[in-house]
């Protein structure tokens, strides 16, 4: 029975150990033929369609909105107070530098400046006589012993003192003066009136917060729009633009870039542009939306890669260069579209070949390129 028990387990040992080798060897066997297998897909030649990269510098085109703006415009306010006697212009008009407008009443003003002039003349005649007694005390001196010094100084003080009140009210005659002046409103500009807003009778000055005459320049316009951030690099002295406006369609005009506001408004990071437009034949309005269009060009070459070789993803816009046999990953940023090109900046180099039809499924490193 001992035999019998010992015969049994060993067959049963014998057998587990058949299987362990059986699956030892079907599993290295496995193992070998992935390698393989690897090994195959890696040795499999891929070809990537390449362009080399453009480094250039075009002409480009863009088109923004505007606005026709008057070169000068304000409000004609009364900078004293009185009540409008005369209106010598209404809404329309067109006016020369120096044209009266209106005409202000304020008779305590005129009053005012009677008795400041009343004041001048007297205080003029004390001064006066204050210098004829110094003189003659000055005559006097110069005999030994006549006048003492301290008088002769008594004297001197005085007449300063005369001469300075005098000063004073010499100012404060032409203040008055100034003032009365300020009831003629005149033009600062030649231009056009475009509001009128009080009538003869209305008590205008400097209590009131509505101006007597709104008034604008309009022989000459300004050309106004707001140049993104990415083409503010491509402005250039004399720039030229031609632009439309919705009230005369399909005619075009000409200006030529006058200055610009040099830095970037912070919030919404754009350049503006000023154009000084000549409308002397008054064909144009201030005020107008207008349509620019603009030929820009960097001020030095840039690098240019076509359209469809950008790649965007969830982590950024990037290129794929394929240079001796190797693909690197290159982040850029996108600047201006011209046609079948696309404009980017970042580590490139004007020697790298990049490839046509990008995926994020193409990794970096080392390819078996097929050779043609």
């Amino acid at each position: 029975m001992y035999h019998s028990i010992s015969i049994n387990k060993k067959s049963t040992t014998i057998l587990a150990f058949t299987i362990s080798t059986v699956l030892l060897l079907s599993a290295c066997s496995q193992k070998e033929q992935q390698k393989g297998q690897t090994q195959n897909e890696q040795a499999k030649p891929v070809n990537y369609k390449t362009a080399p990269l453009k480094v250039i510098n075009p002409e480009y085109e863009i088109s923004v909105p505007a606005e026709l703006k008057p070169f000068e415009q304000v409000a004609v306010y009364a900078k004293v107070t009185g009540f409008v006697k005369q209106m010598y212009v209404d809404r329309g008009d067109r006016v020369r530098k120096g044209q009266l407008l209106a005409v202000l009443e304020a008779p305590e003003m005129q009053q005012q400046y009677l008795s400041d002039k009343s004041t001048e003349q007297k205080v003029y005649s004390d001064y006066l006589y204050a210098k004829q007694a110094y003189d003659r005390l000055v005559t006097a001196s110069k005999t030994t012993g006549a006048v003492a010094d301290i008088e002769l100084d008594r004297a001197k003080s005085a007449m300063e003192s005369a001469k300075s009140a005098f000063d004073a009210s010499k100012a404060g005659t032409a203040h008055s003066s100034q003032l009365q002046k300020y009831l003629r409103l005149t033009a600062p500009f030649d231009g056009i009136i475009t509001q009128r807003n009080v009538s003869v009778g209305a008590l205008a000055g400097t209590g009131g917060n509505t101006p007597l005459f709104m008034m604008a320049q309009s022989n000459k316009l300004r050309l106004t729009l707001s140049l993104p951030e990415k083409h503010a690099s491509s402005v250039y002295d004399g720039m030229s633009a031609s632009f439309t406006v919705s009230s005369q369609p399909g005619k075009n005009f000409d200006a030529k870039l006058s200055r610009t506001s040099g830095l970037l408004d912070q919030q919404d990071r754009s350049l503006t542009l000023e154009f000084d437009v000549n409308n002397i034949s008054g064909e144009l309005q201030g005020g107008d939306y207008a349509q620019v269009k603009l030929k820009l060009k960097r001020k030095k070459p840039s690098s240019w890669v076509q359209s469809k070789s950008v790649l965007n993803t969830q982590s950024g816009t990037y290129v794929l260069t394929l240079n001796n046999n190797e693909v690197k990953r290159i982040a850029v940023k996108e600047g201006v579209r011209l046609d079948t090109l696309t404009e980017v900046f970042g580590n490139l180099s004007p020697e790298d070949k990049i490839i046509l039809k990008p995926s994020e499924e193409i990794k970096e490193g080392k390819i078996n390129s097929q050779k043609k």
